[in-house]
């Protein structure tokens, strides 16, 4: 939606594929083929897929240009653009301590935006349950970008000395049971109390949608800036529309 709106609020108008069940990709069309047709269609694509590196696919393909949406557990750049923005909205991006909390192993948007960040000398804090720790390809990438990453077992431990707190899902598919999940997912659900020590600059982020990580009181506390995050998807993707179609 943040995309149609932003082409909307341009003047343009957008297309959708729809549901897979009633586009030919459900008849056996390769993503290369609909690329290829859509690109007939349309003057950018925006494309969303399961699978990592379908994007840099339909680029390969396409004869407009192509925005990558979020693919699979690999990237999600459109979301890093307007999570950088937002967080230079409250403060500079250089030398900032971030915490990067939740699902890190398959977590785009973490692995979008901890990339993003090396390029501002960051320093990184992950916290994240067993077996979902942040890639260690990406690790060893960041480390030789000269980025600081330091693992923790609990917020507990950094929240009074992190700029940000970045918050993502805990997939419950990734568990083999509910009790597991629900056990797992408790001990890193974000609450005031446990904001109480922050500093008064610092601010927590979620690309959403959130189930139970950030308790519902968290929204009214300064700290809370995911749906102002969420709100400036729609400028910066405006940009990226009008910056790739000029």
């Amino acid at each position: 939606m943040s995309f149609e709106s932003a082409i909307a609020r341009l003047g343009g108008t957008s297309l959708s594929v729809g549901s897979m069940e009633a586009c030919s990709i459900a008849k056996g069309e390769t993503l290369a083929d609909t690329i290829r047709v859509v690109s007939g269609y349309a003057d950018a694509i925006v494309i969303r897929h399961p699978k990592e590196g379908a994007a840099r696919l339909a680029a390969q393909f396409a004869t407009v240009p192509v925005i990558n949406a979020g693919d699979g557990a690999g990237q999600h750049p459109s979301q890093t653009l307007l999570d950088l923005y937002t967080i230079r909205q409250s403060m500079k991006l250089d030398g900032i301590h971030i915490a990067l909390v939740g699902d890190l192993r398959y977590g785009r948007t973490a692995h979008s935006l901890a990339s993003a960040l090396s390029l501002y000398d960051a320093r990184l804090h992950t916290i994240s349950p067993k077996g979902l720790e942040l890639p260690a390809s990406l690790q060893a990438e960041l480390a030789e970008k000269g980025m600081q990453i330091t693992e923790h077992d609990s917020v507990k431990d950094v929240v009074a000395d992190v700029d940000v707190i970045y918050v993502t899902r805990i997939q419950r598919e990734r568990f083999p049971d509910s009790a597991s999940y629900f056990n797992v997912a408790s001990s890193y659900r974000i609450t005031p109390e446990l904001l109480s020590p922050a500093k008064k600059h610092a601010i927590v982020l979620h690309p959403l949608p959130r189930v139970d990580e950030i308790d519902p009181r968290v929204d009214t506390l300064p700290h809370a800036k995911y749906f102002e995050q969420s709100k400036n998807g729609v400028p910066v993707r405006m940009a990226m529309l009008l910056q790739v179609m000029q």
